[in-house]
């Protein structure tokens, strides 16, 4: 993975498709940090979401956006839950 120069954001957690009130859980980046992850395309990152590391991925989420894909582990880890804002930083990026 590629170091790039931290990105930092707070974002409510959610899930993918929220009609069905479960399954893949997400927080979307702001459009503003998609260039710097090399646009709208699907790829691996490395941070820390509260202050834990994790290394997930981002996917385009329509309308110009990306997301970040929040694992369970992501959630108890920040001890945080879908519906909760959490602080991201996102440091590196890699293609899959």
């Amino acid at each position: 993975m590629a170091d790039i120069e931290a990105i930092r954001f707070v974002a409510q957690v959610r899930y993918w498709d929220p009609a069905k009130g479960g399954g893949l859980a997400v927080a979307d980046i702001p459009v503003e940090h998609v260039p710097s992850l090399g646009g709208l395309r699907q790829q691996r990152v490395a941070g820390t979401i509260a202050g834990h590391a994790f290394t997930s991925s981002v996917m385009p989420a329509g309308s110009g956006r990306l997301a970040l894909s929040v694992s369970k582990r992501m959630l108890t880890d920040a001890a945080a839950s879908v519906g909760d804002r959490v602080e991201v930083e996102i440091r590196s990026v890699g293609r899959d």
